[in-house]
């Protein structure tokens, strides 16, 4: 237990450090409850996204070498190598959660990065409602789509908020007794089921299309999953299709009908890369 205690401290002592690293302007940022998203442009610059009023530039600036010592600086952190050889390094920043995307050249003129921050708060379907994003009929009909157990594909482009509606969603399939399986790549799932077990993925270990297949030993009522994007579509859609229907994802599409061409596509890509 002492072992163990200690250990937790380190992680901790390590994580606040590692925030301090980042550096002023970034820690205050990913303090802002209001901000979603930092980045920075290979130009130097600093963006940021905000709820309320989407994407602009900060007016700080970066230069190369302290860029490139944050992409290094969380690399090591987490135990992954960053160089000219493998100048990409995706991570979970450790306690609070944040994504971390980093990037090296010569991918990129100079260094850049995205950090994301997770969902705080669950925005509930009434919330949907009350902020006039959705009818009272449209939040109905997506209740019985949990409640009837439908597969739920959640479809849009990127930051448009498809976590966040697949967060509301999974609110309602929390009310069931259902056993819930959740597969992702990154932490940005919540869900309050009683019954749950979360299962990410780790570069080298264990792929999306992995804890799929262990997903499906493991008792599951519904497979729930973070994106859709890969090899993975075949097995799932297998799982959501043969006994374990229910399940909520998200996709990169610009429209319902696209979603689907996008699910086939990808479907199609995996038969062609099975050995």
């Amino acid at each position: 237990m002492a072992a163990s205690h200690q250990n937790s401290e380190g992680f901790a002592r390590g994580a606040r450090m590692l925030r301090t690293a980042l550096g002023p302007a970034i820690a205050r940022y990913l303090d802002d409850a209001g901000i979603v998203e930092v980045m920075l442009n290979p130009d130097g610059r600093l963006w940021i996204d905000r709820l309320s009023e989407g994407l602009s530039d900060t007016g700080e600036r970066l230069s190369a070498a302290d860029g490139e010592r944050i992409v290094r600086l969380v690399a090591h952190h987490v135990g992954a190598e960053v160089h000219a050889g493998a100048p990409r390094v995706s991570a979970e920043l450790p306690e609070t959660g944040e994504r971390f995307e980093g990037l090296l050249p010569p991918v990129v003129a100079a260094p850049a990065f995205a950090i994301r921050k997770p969902a705080v708060a669950v925005f509930t379907l009434d919330d949907y409602v009350a902020a006039g994003i959705m009818s009272a009929d449209q939040a109905a009909a997506l209740r019985q789509g949990v409640a009837s157990r439908a597969n739920i594909l959640v479809a849009g482009g990127t930051s448009t908020g498809k976590t966040t509606l697949t967060n509301a969603l999974l609110a309602e399939v929390a009310k069931t007794t259902d056993r819930v399986v959740i597969i992702e790549d990154t932490r940005e799932l919540q869900c309050a089921a009683p019954n749950l077990v979360a299962m990410r993925t780790k570069d080298g270990v264990a792929s999306l299309s992995d804890l799929v297949r262990s997903s499906l030993r493991l008792r599951p009522d519904r497979i729930p999953v973070g994106e859709v994007r890969g090899a993975e579509a075949l097995d799932l859609l297998k799982a959501w299709g043969t006994g374990h229907p229910g399940g909520v994802g998200t996709i990169h599409a610009g429209s319902a009908i696209g979603a689907l061409r996008r699910l086939e596509q990808l479907i199609q890509e995996a038969v062609v890369t099975v050995p």
